[in-house]
């Protein structure tokens, strides 16, 4: 005679600890995730921006080179603009009263000889200063290397000078003006906050503590604030993040979705793979002397560079994504039983005993019948 298995009542009491003790915490645990933590309520927008800097300070230096000579933002800023970054120069290797001629390469070891069997005409390296004209000459009483056409003299950047050319530059300061919005809200803010006037901007200073919305950043207390020394990071240049965080809950008053600010270094400072360091390149000065040739300084500058990285999302209700989260939360609840069964009646150890009491056999309604009537 066959036999069917159906759930006992008694057996399901047993189980109800399980089976409603494991739905309700993972429904809590949802809950708690989806409206609490992730804002699952909220329809979610990333932010657009635009980000314009403006740099000040002054420096003086006085070398046997130069002389004495200030430096302002017009010297050191290069270009006067860039988008979302600006680039201040803290070091410098200048040549001065460059112009177009023959002159000896300077030392290494590809352009050193002793007769001009050994300098190709015509060849021009990778990094070489000029195209060699195939003569050797004296560079200076003691070493001899191939001559090149080139802008004379060439830079000799075997040395950086050490500290830095324009180490005051740790006091200049860095306004950054960013403009903020979020489109799907229609919602827009600048980080120069409605309660800052001018007298509180030509002032302030940036400070996590005392100012922490003040847009006006030290450069010195931008590197230090990323754990880096100014001076050494001024003398080979670098590039440095000021990064500008907005996450605004817009349920919220708007005066409550403020910037904020971190440092971080970008370029990768390992000590132990220290090839190419820093951040440089070069530009030159055209003119023309009284006699109409012309003539270049030209500068490889050393320097850092500042980009400003705006990031952040906006949140505000809306019933639609409201209601996936509930109706994916209900959605738990149907596979939390499933699981709470499958848990005990094959994993715990007892699961024998939870399996006999859950289910119970009986007899077959139609084998009974069948059997009834014999009888």
């Amino acid at each position: 005679m066959g036999s069917t298995k159906v759930p006992q009542g008694g057996g399901g009491r047993r189980t109800s600890r399980c089976a409603v003790g494991l739905p309700g915490l993972i429904a809590e645990k949802h809950l708690r995730w989806v409206f609490v933590w992730e804002k699952g309520y909220q329809e979610r927008d990333s932010v657009v921006s635009s980000v314009t800097t403006k740099a000040k300070g002054v420096a003086v230096t006085n070398t046997s080179q130069l002389g004495f000579r200030i430096w302002d933002v017009a010297d050191y800023v290069i270009p006067a603009q860039e988008e979302n970054s600006i680039f201040v120069m803290t070091n410098m290797i200048i040549t001065v009263n460059q112009t177009q001629g023959t002159c000896p390469e300077i030392p290494d070891q590809t352009t050193g000889c002793e007769s001009d069997a050994n300098c190709t005409a015509g060849s021009a390296g990778t990094h070489s200063n000029g195209v060699q004209t195939g003569r050797c000459v004296p560079f200076n009483a003691s070493v001899k290397t191939c001559e090149v056409a080139s802008w004379c003299p060439v830079e000799d950047d075997s040395r950086v000078p050490r500290p830095a050319f324009l180490k005051a530059a740790e006091n200049f300061t860095l306004l950054v003006k960013n403009n903020i919005w979020y489109p799907k809200f229609n919602f827009s803010k600048r980080n120069i906050l409605p309660n800052i006037s001018t007298a509180y901007l030509k002032s302030c200073v940036y400070d996590a503590r005392t100012d922490p919305f003040c847009p006006i950043f030290r450069l010195g207390h931008v590197v230090e604030s990323a754990g880096h020394s100014f001076q050494d990071m001024a003398m080979e240049g670098g590039i440095m993040g000021i990064q500008v965080n907005w996450d605004c809950n817009l349920d919220r008053a708007a005066a409550l979705c403020l910037p904020r600010y971190s440092f971080r270094r970008l370029d990768t400072r390992d000590a132990d793979h220290n090839v190419s360091p820093g951040y440089n390149f070069r530009f030159a000065k055209y003119y023309r002397d009284l006699a109409g040739q012309e003539q270049r300084t030209l500068i490889k500058a050393y320097g850092i560079r500042f980009d400003v990285i705006v990031f952040g999302k906006a949140g505000k209700f809306d019933v639609i994504p409201t209601m996936i989260n509930v109706g994916s939360g209900l959605a738990l609840l149907g596979v939390a039983t499933v699981l709470c069964d499958v848990i005990v009646l094959y994993c715990m150890k007892k699961r024998y005993y939870y399996r006999e009491k859950k289910y119970k056999f009986v007899e077959d309604y139609e084998q009974g019948l069948a059997g009834d009537a014999e009888q």
